[in-house]
């Protein structure tokens, strides 16, 4: 870790002194006598992070682990970065100081995402202040109270003796106080934040930090190992649309499963569990690319996507896209759900044959495997719009056959297929926070990368077409089987004479807790049934998970007993509800 002062200039690129970010806009920069004005960084500073083709993100620069050795080459700092949970080496001249550049960044950005990572920094800096003030004025007052007590224990020989023993107190009050800060700032080194107690100790000479700075170490997690596998590209404010995203976008490849809720868990154990999988699958590209600190602002390619079907998945998909900055053109088999979306700046197809021979890349999401057959092999369907090069991503939960076919059909006609189905419901499409399982070509996956960003907060590689199939069975196999189950649970306590929402609230503080668990069971409290995941669906997908063990002749009871469940709910005219009504199976 370099720990000494270093100037950092960001380099000016080609053209002028102006330069495009991520949204395209011009990044102002200060300059002085025609060159960039240089600054000092040190341990503790607020900064802008840049890393490869990602936006500037805030971060404070930090300690590394104590084994984590610092990359050859350029001199960089180590980064925690804000909002998220993952930190790595950056390059000085891929920093700028926070406060000087808040500004420009913040018209720059204008993410959820980034928004919520800059007031991250600010309540960090909030917090620090409060306890600057609180320090100081205990400080003052303690040495206010020392003079006070000398004064009154000197002879009064006058008002001179008097105005001059006021001045001493006053200079030395002054010096007291700065003193006074750096002492308590090593007296209580396990409260106070890291660029706090860096601020306090400003006055020593700049160099190497003090051993007992220990507090500024940070937990080691798997995105630091997983940065460390190669260098860091060189970044730039403006990504040419030439660029390999494999070459542009180091974050992509590094961050192995660092979506996690302990952010101190070793790299070890992560290697492992990847060992793992490799071993029972046969893959050995299984990652996950974690989009958690770029999805609120996001280079869209300069690739022309195409989406088919806009249901209350592929809606929030599509909008999503469009916000970003992507170039899309819709179909839909009901051509009035396009309406909206023309309006917000998309391009109408007239057929899928149609949005796919325009389009590079053409993503589908239907309702069941008919409908994904139907849409490729139909009349002016998907294939006949199939040349080579043309990209296909089918975004429907659909059975490991399906896909196997429809990726074979695709590539049959010099076409490349990649299947990616999205785990979460309308409200998470909305927000952009699905989960994407992909899986078959690992290249038309990295050039989805934009895409995948804009839709989702992670999104998994999963080898072979047809795994990512069988993954997305089995959790929505776990997800139908819990839903039956808080279905279940609900019905017994009313009759039992028990109070559903005491159930709920115990669930709530338990091991259970969750945002699904909560927002289901208030589903069936408040009656309010309106459709975040079809009731039919889910019971497909039960089916399906069914199949598919019956295939590989596993047994499947627990899915089976919440299938006939969920039959029952249709039977009921449930079907268009939500899932959560299946509940009415147990009250009917």
């Amino acid at each position: 870790m370099t720990a000494g002062p270093c100037h950092v200039v960001w380099p000016t690129p080609m053209g002028g002194a102006g330069a495009t970010c991520c949204s395209r806009r011009p990044v102002r920069r200060r300059w002085l006598g025609g060159k960039m004005a240089a600054v000092s960084l040190r341990l503790g500073d607020l900064v802008w992070g840049k890393l490869g083709r990602y936006p500037p993100w805030p971060g404070k620069i930090v300690n590394p682990p104590k084994d984590l050795k610092k990359p050859r080459g350029k001199k960089c700092f180590f980064v925690k970065f804000f909002g998220t949970e993952d930190h790595a080496w950056i390059k000085v001249e891929q920093l700028k100081p926070y406060h000087a550049h808040k500004e420009e960044m913040i018209k720059i950005n204008k993410g959820k995402r980034f928004q919520q990572a800059v007031d991250a920094v600010e309540e960090f800096l909030r917090r620090a202040k409060g306890k600057d003030q609180t320090s100081s004025h205990n400080s003052a007052d303690d040495k206010n109270r020392r003079n006070s007590s000398e004064e009154r224990s000197r002879p009064n020989s006058g008002d001179e003796k008097r105005k001059l023993s006021l001045s001493e107190g006053k200079v030395k009050k002054n010096m007291g106080e700065g003193k006074k800060r750096v002492s308590s700032g090593s007296s209580e080194r396990g409260s106070k934040s890291p660029l706090k107690r860096a601020q306090e100790q400003s006055p020593r000479k700049r160099g190497r930090p003090p051993k007992d700075e220990k507090d500024l170490t940070i937990p080691e997690s798997s995105t630091v190992k997983g940065m460390m596998a190669g260098p860091m590209a060189t970044f730039k404010w403006q990504p040419t649309a030439s660029e390999p995203v494999k070459d542009a976008d180091p974050h992509f490849h590094h961050f192995l499963l660092s979506q996690t809720e302990k952010p101190a868990v070793c790299y070890q154990a992560i290697t492992k569990k990847l060992k793992i999988c490799e071993e029972e699958t046969g893959s050995t590209s299984i990652q996950a690319a974690d989009s958690t600190a770029v999805n609120g602002s996001i280079t869209p390619t300069d690739k022309k996507i195409g989406f088919l079907g806009l249901g209350l998945m592929g809606s929030g998909i599509v909008s999503n896209l469009l916000k970003m900055g992507h170039t899309v053109t819709v179909w839909n088999r009901t051509a009035e759900k396009c309406d909206l979306f023309i309006q917000e700046g998309a391009r109408l197809g007239r057929t899928p044959a149609e949005v796919v021979s325009t389009c590079d890349i053409t993503f589908a999401c239907v309702s069941d495997p008919k409908a994904a057959k139907d849409l490729v092999l139909g009349p002016s369907g998907v294939l006949q719009g199939i040349r080579p090069g043309k990209c296909y991503v089918d975004m429907s939960t659909v059975d490991a056959d399906t896909v196997t076919e429809l990726a074979q059909v695709i590539v049959s006609r010099g076409g490349r297929f990649l299947e990616a189905p999205v785990s979460g419901n309308q409200q998470l499409s909305n927000d952009g926070m699905l989960v994407i399982l992909a899986a078959g070509d690992r290249g038309l996956y990295e050039d989805c990368s934009s895409c995948f960003q804009a839709m989702g907060k992670t999104s998994f590689f999963l080898g072979e077409v047809g795994n990512a199939a069988k993954m997305m069975l089995i959790v929505n196999m776990v997800q139908g089987s819990f839903m039956a189950t808080i279905a279940e649970g609900l019905t017994l306590a009313q009759v039992t004479g028990q109070s559903q929402q005491t159930l709920l609230d115990i669930l709530n503080q338990g091991q259970l807790a969750s945002i699904f668990l909560d927002q289901k069971c208030q589903n069936i409290l408040q009656g309010n049934f309106k459709p975040d995941f079809y009731l039919k669906y889910i019971q497909k997908d039960l089916r399906l998970a069914i199949a598919l063990g019956d295939a590989v002749n596993h047994p499947t009871p627990m899915a089976a007993a919440a299938n006939e469940v969920y039959k029952r709910a249709k039977a009921l005219d449930q079907s268009d509800n939500d899932m959560s009504a299946v509940y009415r199976a147990y009250i009917h």
